[in-house]
């Protein structure tokens, strides 16, 4: 069996958004809170107008803080009404497009992981002086020994 850590850190992190989206959809926003959201705009699940995505055709991120309306938050997306000079916008973001999200009044942020190949770690075989590549970390070459005291 292969566990899949980035898939379940990815579904938790998305989580912790929507965790957000709901408390800003139920008590708003404090007075210096904002929260920054980038998105791909490539991802064909986003709904927005033309001009949004010709203007933005990699990535785009939105502020939520004084002018939002009709934040409905869904399993798979969420739907939010900005103001972009003066005309009001309907988005519908897909959690999938999502890059990362952050608060910065709260010095928070969270940077969602993509799915990209990530390389394994190279590691060092002591007894045949090679290097190999594996996911498996030694955990004996970190315990300290007596002669380490």
């Amino acid at each position: 069996m292969k566990i899949d850590y980035y898939k379940i850190l990815r579904f938790n992190l998305i989580n912790t958004l929507k965790d957000i989206l709901k408390i800003i959809k139920k008590d708003g926003l404090g007075y210096d809170n904002h929260l920054y959201i980038t998105f791909d705009t490539n991802n064909n699940k986003v709904i927005s107008p033309k001009w949004i995505k010709e203007k933005y055709p990699e990535q785009m991120t939105i502020i939520i803080q004084y002018e939002f309306w009709d934040l409905i938050i869904k399993d798979e997306f969420f739907k939010i009404a900005l103001s972009f000079n003066d005309i009001k916008v309907n988005l519908n973001i897909p959690y999938d497009s999502i890059i990362s999200f952050a608060d910065p009044k709260s010095n928070f942020g969270l940077n969602l992981i993509q799915n990209k190949k990530i390389d394994p770690p190279k590691t060092k075989d002591k007894k045949n002086k090679k290097i190999s590549e594996t996911n498996v970390i030694e955990f004996k070459s970190f315990k300290k020994t007596r002669k380490d005291n």
